[in-house]
């Protein structure tokens, strides 16, 4: 759905979910700028047995000046309801007839959807999911300082003052928008009521601790969800302590908030993991949370997550690139299909010991410029670092420009200046040779490992995933996956003396 198709419609009201939190006010107070910008004159509303009460929601209400009505009684039926941060059905939102409905929404898809729906599931906020429709459109909410403001809170606190992100979408979001940030800190230092502070101390009080793993596991009553990464945060300054998980149980939802401070165990996979066909996570190295449905589970939730747990630590190997060397039994040897991909050399975008954020999919890596520093861009649009003798022995430069479209394409910034560029403007078109080989293996087990140019971030690999390394460099050993591997590789051709 474009939010251009929304324009043929004269009689719209904005519906967000009941009782109502900081995101479902700054999706719909988006999407009432972007009407009323548009020559409409939408109304916004919430429903439901509660009217808004928590402190720094009424504090977003009236110093963003948010035209938000309560309206538990509606009785008109307008040409068009558009629903934000919810649909239609759903026991968080009361039903409003209407002749026509849209969706507008960031969590899992529930039921049957209208026509006009955008559903990203993927994303930490429908802020995101309406900016990036707003973004399409060429509408700037920047603008308006109390949109890009109420935007910016909506993402801020529905992924936990942002330590739950994982789609590189918020992440542009929050580098795009001209927000107050003197506004934003004052709304989120207003968030711990004396209640909340209460239950932060009890729950705190009633922890269990695995020694073994170095893990903490707290109940908390149910609360706002930022109070749980409160809790995970204090947790981790005890000593002993490498991971947290805190949570609280509702009728409709598990939340959880996760914390690491180990190198080996990453909070956003750990989230994942816990979460997987239950619910969802997501986060990032060391800050973490999700989900998880009550009716998905047969145990309580404190049993669910010390078994995920210890499965968790059990089921992986470690290894760091620069002090192994892998066996060879068991191994064959590959060399790459001729295909196309894409190569870039990262002097020619910025200069020389330019300190670089690269943006991808699969998360940001930050490396310093080097001379012979290139990125090559995978047939999924991955990312990954080569040094330029590697890229001469193994790929052969077509000399003209790269073009690819990938779900989304890849970003560099210069963390001194903030200047952001796209990766595969400056690439060029390379095909590999197949001079280097590779001896790899199917894995049989989860692996954690720790590449030979970057020992502070592993990559996971899991059982059918390949492990490898260069014929030329036994150190240099990487994981591909088993989706990509028959893509990339085939069997090396046997030489005969």
């Amino acid at each position: 759905m474009k939010l251009n198709e929304l324009l043929k419609y004269d009689d719209i009201i904005i519906q967000c979910h009941d009782n109502p939190d900081a995101d479902a006010l700054s999706s719909g107070y988006a999407l009432y700028y972007y009407l009323k910008e548009n020559g409409r004159s939408p109304r916004f509303i919430y429903r439901g047995a509660r009217e808004i009460s928590k402190y720094n929601l009424l504090m977003m209400i009236e110093r963003l000046h948010i035209p938000v009505e309560y309206d538990p009684d509606l009785t008109h039926e307008p040409e068009l309801l558009v629903l934000v941060d919810c649909q239609a059905g759903q026991s968080n939102v009361t039903d409003t007839p209407a002749a026509n409905i849209a969706v507008i929404d960031h969590h899992q898809k529930a039921g049957p959807l209208p026509e006009l729906n955008t559903v990203k599931s993927n994303l930490g906020s429908c802020a995101t999911v309406i900016w990036d429709m707003l973004r399409d459109e060429g509408f700037d909410v920047n603008v308006n300082e109390d949109v890009a403001t109420a935007m910016y809170f909506g993402l801020y606190t529905d992924t936990n003052k942002l330590t739950e992100i994982n789609h590189p979408l918020d992440r542009d979001m929050l580098e795009t928008l001209n927000a107050n940030m003197s506004l934003i800190r004052e709304m989120s230092n207003s968030n711990l009521s004396l209640d909340e502070l209460k239950i932060t101390g009890k729950a705190i009080l009633g922890y269990n601790y695995i020694e073994k793993r170095k893990c903490m596991i707290i109940e908390a009553e149910e609360c706002d969800p930022t109070i749980l990464g409160v809790i995970s945060d204090f947790a981790l300054e005890a000593e002993k302590v490498n991971v947290c998980i805190s949570y609280f149980s509702s009728p409709l939802e598990i939340k959880f908030s996760i914390r690491s401070c180990s190198e080996e165990v990453h909070a956003d996979e750990l989230a994942n993991f816990v979460s997987s066909g239950i619910g969802g996570g997501g986060g990032h190295m060391f800050k973490a949370g999700g989900m998880i449905f009550p009716d998905k589970i047969n145990v309580t939730p404190g049993e669910l997550f010390t078994e995920k747990i210890e499965k968790y630590f059990d089921m992986y190997t470690v290894i760091y690139a620069k002090e192994t060397t892998l066996s060879r039994i068991g191994m064959e040897k590959y060399e790459k299909i001729p295909q196309e991909v894409g190569a870039v050399k990262l002097t020619k975008i910025f200069p020389l010991n330019t300190p670089v954020e690269i943006r991808t999919l699969e998360g940001d890596i930050d490396i310093v410029i080097e001379a012979d520093t290139y990125l090559m861009i995978g047939i999924e649009g991955e990312i990954y670092p080569i040094k330029e003798e590697k890229l001469r022995t193994s790929y052969l430069d077509f000399g003209r420009e790269y073009s690819r479209t990938f779900e989304y394409s890849p970003t560099i910034k210069n963390l001194i200046t903030k200047e952001k560029k796209s990766v595969i403007e400056y690439a060029n078109a390379v095909v590999g040779i197949g001079r280097t080989k590779i001896f790899a293996r199917p894995l049989t087990e989860y692996v954690k490992l720790f590449t030979a140019w970057d020992d502070d971030k592993y990559y996971s690999g899991r059982p059918g995933d390949y492990i490898a390394y260069r014929e030329d460099d036994v150190h240099d050993i990487y994981i591909i996956s088993q989706e990509v591997f028959d893509r990339l590789y085939k069997p090396a051709k046997k030489t005969f003396r």
